[in-house]
């Protein structure tokens, strides 16, 4: 089995990197990325358990990045990324481009308290870039421009987020388990996990880097629909 890396967050071990490789990145038109404002709260809040999302903050996807659609009271914040707020910065070369402009990409996602504080600026960041067409190489330069001007927060310590959505899409391989999301500044494994016949619970992608993502799939029965 191939390494998973947080591209197969998005991508999952069934991707097949020739296959990208042979397309030219497409920059679908902006209506693509869109959701009804109703359905994109519940999938936002389908990231994390009720007991959790039904106090977070809920931020939606709109033309001019993520706004507020609900305050909440105890410090997380639910969103659905898109492509390219959750694409890798810095790896695999071969399919950034092609992960950061798949338009049917819906990954609901719920920050813990510090993560809300220390990388959602960092989404927010690479959303603008985002919209702005930019490419996966100068949305990785824009990010480490940021990041070394103090324009987006340190990463000082590990935090967390759920991703515990039914109805997530991860790219273009669709549905993957439930899981916890771990961000590692500056690691480069995950309890000892770096072999590529035994790649969970590892580093995802931009290992070694401040960027660096874990992956601790959960037991599917976890996984929580959406609720219109």
């Amino acid at each position: 089995m191939k390494k998973l890396t947080m591209s197969l967050v998005f991508l999952v071990a069934t991707l097949d990197a020739a296959a990208l490789l042979a397309q030219s990145p497409k920059y679908p038109p902006l209506s693509e990325y869109m959701m009804a404002r109703d359905a994109e709260i519940a999938l936002a809040k389908s990231a994390a358990p009720d007991y959790v999302s039904d106090h977070a903050t809920i931020k939606v996807f709109t033309a001019s990045g993520f706004q507020t659609a609900h305050e909440g009271d105890n410090g997380f914040v639910c969103m659905v990324l898109r492509g390219f707020t959750g694409a890798p910065t810095f790896t695999p070369v071969q399919v950034r481009d092609y992960i950061n402009y798949d338009a049917k990409t819906r990954a609901p996602i719920c920050l813990d308290p510090l993560a809300a504080r220390t990388v959602l600026p960092y989404y927010e960041l690479r959303t603008k870039l985002g919209l702005g067409v930019k490419t996966a190489e100068q949305i990785a330069e824009g990010v480490q421009s940021a990041y070394a001007k103090g324009e987006i927060p340190k990463r000082p310590e590990v935090c967390f987020a759920y991703m515990w959505s039914a109805d997530q899409v991860l790219g273009p391989a669709g549905h993957w388990h439930p899981h916890i999301m771990v961000y590692l500044p500056g690691y480069e494994t995950l309890l000892g996990t770096k072999h590529p016949e035994s790649p969970l619970p590892s580093i995802g992608d931009d290992e070694g880097t401040p960027f660096a993502v874990g992956v601790i799939p959960v037991d599917d029965m976890l996984a929580i629909k959406a609720q219109p």
